[in-house]
């Protein structure tokens, strides 16, 4: 159970954990490297726990200390066939990742999850694995978890993805290192592009043609350092804290900030959000910088399109920012909130409402009312970390008292977070 109280203000500095989407590519690239890979800043939550724990399952040697990780990479078949199924417990990221590698090695696996896992639509990423020749089966002809996949020789094949998601992308580019000739992805829209990024890190090449992007079969990675950057989908929770309570400000450092995740800092300037990029750099392909954000008052907006892969994870924390804005927010073209840890579209709505927020579900979004008085209310996170977080910053923002049940699936991204918010927020 976690308790929050009204804030004065938040204020002080703050580093968030590691970016989860590069920690697990770092993991999973260095076991398939020639090499050791040493990887700093690694975020130590359940979901990449579960990636370091199904590759140690594949003989992969793996030391951790805190956020310090060493890969001891064995070449792309090096990998054991595991004595029994993997585990990826919560993360969608482990399992639809790690079947474009499995597609590619000579052995059999199965691999499960826990009950969200076991709910979620995996048949995205095994019709095109089986176009390349992989033999994958599962509940429901493979759309539902538990997956039985026996890999072998794949072809290459170019593939239109019907929604723009890295995880179908990077699980058929990570098969495509392996198949023969090239494997190809055209996406209606630019998903995040840490795989590409990462993978020319580690040597390999990625041609990219607007909104395809392309490899070559039979190439090596090298192992290499890795320096992870602060999560901006950690930052927004703190940056979406400074907008909705006032008098506040706050510096976050070594944040980063990857044009296809940056969606959160264009939303919160259209909105009339103060937010300044200070000490731009670029370490292992990815662009970092320090975020200095001031309270701002904020005015209703429409988010839409091209904008919503770039942000998709930061949406229920964007709804409690628009509970306090002036006028309407708009959220459209989110469908795929519906199919994340929880029904994401009716998480927000169901646990906004009890605050006293006036929100509305739409098929494919919610529209949001404001700026509306919150008063402190019993919420539930249904064990999605974001739903947590993003009640936990509505509750720094509502009158009297609010307690979070299931809180602790909030380590699954941001363990901590507690504490920091503690550190960073004045209630007197």
């Amino acid at each position: 159970m976690l308790k929050m109280s009204q804030a004065k203000r938040i204020t002080g500095e703050a580093v968030v954990p590691g970016d989860k989407s590069i920690s697990h590519r770092a993991v999973m690239f260095g076991a398939l490297a020639e090499g050791t890979t040493s990887i700093s800043g690694f975020l130590q939550g359940a979901d990449c726990l579960s990636t370091i724990s199904c590759f140690r399952r594949m003989g992969i040697e793996i030391q951790q200390e805190g956020d310090q990780v060493t890969v001891q990479g064995k070449g792309w078949f090096g990998l054991q066939e595991p004595e029994r199924g993997l585990d990826v417990g919560n993360s969608g990221t482990t399992i639809r990742l790690m079947s474009g590698i499995l597609a590619t090695q000579p052995f059999h696996c199965v691999v499960e999850g826990d009950e969200s896992i076991a709910r979620r639509p995996m048949r995205r990423v095994v019709t095109p694995l089986r176009e390349m020749g992989a033999k994958i089966d599962g509940r429901k002809n493979g759309e539902f978890t538990p997956l039985s996949i026996r890999g072998g020789e794949l072809k290459g094949i170019a593939y239109q993805s019907p929604v723009a998601s890295a995880q179908i992308k990077s699980s058929i580019l990570l098969a495509g290192l392996q198949a023969q000739g090239i494997t190809s992805v055209s996406e209606p829209h630019l998903s995040r592009d840490h795989t590409e990024r990462m993978l020319q890190a580690f040597g390999v090449e990625v041609i990219r043609d607007g909104l395809t992007v392309s490899v070559q079969g039979g190439q090596v990675l090298k192992g290499r350092e890795i320096q992870v950057p602060g999560d901006i989908s950690s930052a927004a929770f703190l940056i979406a804290a400074v907008m909705v309570v006032p008098n506040s400000s706050l510096l976050i450092r070594n944040v980063g900030i990857n044009p296809t995740r940056t969606g959160i800092i264009d939303v919160v300037r259209a909105m009339g959000g103060h937010i300044e990029l200070q000490n731009e750099r670029v370490v292992n392909e990815e662009p970092v910088a320090d975020l200095f954000v001031q309270h701002s008052e904020l005015t209703g907006t429409v988010i839409e399109g091209d904008l919503i892969p770039r942000l998709i994870d930061e949406i229920p924390v964007i709804a409690v920012m628009a509970t306090q804005a002036q006028g309407r927010t708009v959220i459209r073209d989110a469908e795929e909130l519906r199919v994340k840890e929880t029904d994401r579209i009716a998480t927000v709505v169901s646990e906004l409402s009890k605050f006293g927020a006036k929100v509305t579900p739409t098929a494919d979004g919610m529209v949001i009312e404001g700026p509306a008085k919150l008063t402190g209310a019993a919420i539930d996170s249904l064990g999605d970390h974001r739903i947590g977080m993003a009640m936990a910053i509505a509750g720094l923002a509502a009158e009297g008292e609010t307690t979070i049940a299931n809180a602790e699936a909030i380590n699954v991204s941001f363990p901590g977070f507690e504490q920091l918010m503690k550190k960073l927020t004045v209630t007197e």
